[in-house]
């Protein structure tokens, strides 16, 4: 069940609300149970399917639909008529043209005037139409087999049309202008709580500035209209970026080889994992199937795995985070004919340096493994230590996170792998497609937005991304020190550090005043942030990630917030507000409610909605919905599908 399901629950006054069911927490629970291990759900492409459809409407889908069909139909008459072969009776936008021995040199003819075919073999051309396409593309394509379109010609779609019944929600009906769409695209823009309002603290997720100087190439045409498979003649451009973009971070890593194929973390993970265990098949070793993995790992680690045939066992940590290396050692040995791979996060998924990571590299090595890097954090990495120096054979690099790729609203990630010398063989790569190594359907994974990651680079250089990581370490410690007296910091290093994130935890409100994580996550929508990662790695905590991006007097806003829920919860803890209602239980606080005639709370209106400036020039961000039952959308799943006995009839 790859992806995400939406769930239709309701909030704290009984109106309707959608949230993605199970979450994040899948992975977390499942781990090498989960049904996927892919974390990127595409939202944003998703967002600009649903905008697409929004404007055209369901009669605008249709009239673009009736219109390629109707050049493909037209062009598969005009062939018949003229002898010419096609494939199959029934056609929608391609066609498929049978020419014996001559499929190299039609579509050479055609690609001089401009249009490339797709040459499926020596015998088979293959043609698409689409909106761009023009009635001098359909004349053009025609002659090249000798025939004339003709001015009409039958449709040949199968069944029957798909009627009225689809996009039948008002929103698909009510756009048809473009002062209408915009105000509708600013509208849910609003109910948004974005980077461009506040910062958004999420632990592990690396939620830093996407720079316009990085996002603008992404709209070149240039960039953005290139077709994956393209030939090498109209590629010459991206090839020279990919290559610059894959020996860049290959110095960055300390790896001998790099591929930017996989499209997310998680896919970055399976594809690592292939390599190695292809890398074992390669020199006889088919028995090594045992992956060790730290029981604090990201649940994708596991997922990922599983997917790759290896059977997962997992490794104690201690109380401090750190791995346990006298559990390690025995596993390693257990396993030792076994042992196919170490899956290791470094810094920690605690957030922490993990002192004796070179030694547990070398351990695995001398056991006959590879060591499997997770790249997740390697915002505290880049510029002072590098994986392959370290020990690692093997690691995925965020572009989504750590250089710059947009990471809220799911996506599209790009995962890329780094190897050592010895597993470059095993990379999926440019031509992996052919050869059954890929794990992306495109050569280059997300290719029309590796321009970001290059502008980062490129602009950043060696002692700005150097500079990047060592403020990203130093605002989580400030954060951390900041917020210690209020909220303990669960684990540290040498020091009394922490890494690029922190851990604080909350269940000292809870032992103290009844509040919970989510309460305080909710709280937080009222002070104007977007709540940090919750309840991960550690049940009621929040993982907190401030990034390089944030200036200081940002900080200082989260850690005031932060110390003045502190303060809520000290006068429900004593007795000033009941348990029940309080403004942390009843968060966040919606415009409806705090303008609404009745108001029982023994807060006050201002406490619920402006907890922390002034509304006269508080740059207030109001949450569109009250709290979401979670419970309610989980059990409340919603499928667009038709049922059952419509698709039978």
């Amino acid at each position: 069940m790859p992806g995400r399901l939406v769930g239709q629950s309701v909030d704290a006054h009984g109106r309707p609300g959608y949230r993605l069911a199970l979450q994040t927490r899948e992975q977390h629970i499942r781990r090498d149970k989960a049904t996927s291990n892919i974390c990127t759900a595409q939202a944003l492409l998703a967002n600009m399917a649903a905008a697409y459809a929004i404007w055209h409407g369901p009669d605008g889908l249709q009239a673009i639909a009736r219109r390629i069909h109707g050049l493909a139909t037209r062009f598969a008459a005009g062939l018949k008529a003229a002898g010419v072969k096609t494939a199959g009776d029934a056609i929608f936008d391609t066609v498929t043209v049978t020419v014996p021995g001559k499929a190299a040199g039609i579509a050479a003819k055609a690609e001089e005037g401009g249009r490339l075919l797709r040459v499926v073999d020596a015998n088979r051309v293959g043609i698409s139409f689409d909106e761009t396409s023009t009635e001098a593309d359909l004349a053009a394509l025609a002659a090249l087999f000798g025939a004339a379109a003709p001015a009409e010609a039958a449709a040949t779609l199968p069944g029957k049309p798909r009627g009225d019944g689809f996009l039948t929600q008002p929103v698909f009906h009510e756009n048809r202008s473009e002062t209408e769409m915009m105000r509708l695209l600013r509208r849910l823009s609003d109910k948004d709580l974005a980077l461009d309002r506040a910062m958004i603290p999420l632990g592990s997720c690396t939620m830093k500035l996407n720079a316009a100087a990085e996002m603008q190439p992404v709209s070149w045409p240039s960039v953005a209209n290139l077709h994956p498979f393209a030939p090498d003649a109209y590629t010459q451009g991206y090839r020279i970026m990919t290559g610059q973009l894959e020996a860049w971070l290959s110095e960055i890593t300390g790896f001998d080889g790099v591929s930017l194929q996989p499209n997310a973390g998680s896919q970055g993970e399976y594809a690592g994992l292939l390599a190695i265990r292809r890398y074992h098949q390669s020199r006889g070793d088919t028995g090594r199937d045992v992956c060790l993995i730290p029981s604090s790992a990201h649940g994708t680690n596991p997922a990922s795995a599983a997917m790759a045939g290896m059977a997962v066992v997992v490794v104690k940590c201690t109380e401090a985070g750190d791995i346990d290396v006298e559990d390690l050692k025995a596993k390693a040995a257990q396993f030792a004919d076994r042992l196919a791979a170490l899956m290791i996060t470094y810094p920690s998924t605690h957030g922490v340096f993990e002192e004796g990571v070179k030694d547990i590299c070398a351990l695995i090595h001398e056991h006959g493994g590879q060591v499997y890097f997770d790249g997740a954090n390697l915002n505290a990495l880049v510029g002072l230590a590098r994986p392959g120096d370290i020990g690692a054979d093997v690691c995925h690099m965020n572009l989504h996170k750590t250089f710059c790729i947009p990471h809220g609203g799911g996506g599209p990630g790009i995962g890329p792998i780094g190897v050592k010398a010895h597993l470059k063989p095993f990379l999926p790569g440019h031509e992996a497609w052919r050869s059954g190594h890929a794990v992306s359907a495109a050569p280059y994974g997300s290719a029309s937005i590796l321009p970001i990651t290059w502008m980062y680079i490129r602009m950043m250089g060696a002692a700005g991304l150097k500079q990047a990581t060592e403020v990203a370490i130093l605002s989580a410690n400030y954060v951390a020190e900041r917020l210690k007296a209020h909220y303990p910091v669960l684990y540290k290093g040498r020091g009394d550090r922490v890494a690029h994130e922190c851990i604080l935890d909350t269940r000292v409100l809870k032992e103290s005043a009844g509040i919970g994580v989510e309460d305080v996550a909710k709280r937080l929508i009222d002070y104007g942030f977007h709540a940090p990662t919750m309840s991960w790695p550690v049940a009621g905590t929040l993982m907190v990630e401030p990034t390089e991006s944030e200036p200081k007097a940002e900080l200082d806003r989260f850690c005031e917030a932060m110390i003045a829920i502190a303060g809520e919860a000290a006068k429900v803890a004593s007795g000033e507000w009941p348990a029940g209602d309080n403004p942390l239980a009843n968060a966040p606080h919606t415009a409806a409610e705090t303008l609404a005639e009745s108001w029982s709370h023994p807060y006050s209106r201002l406490v619920a909605a402006y907890p922390a400036a002034d509304p006269a020039t508080a740059a207030k961000y109001w949450p569109p919905v009250s709290r979401i039952d979670n419970v309610a959308g989980d059990r409340n799943l919603v499928c667009a599908c038709p049922p059952v006995e419509a698709l039978a009839s």
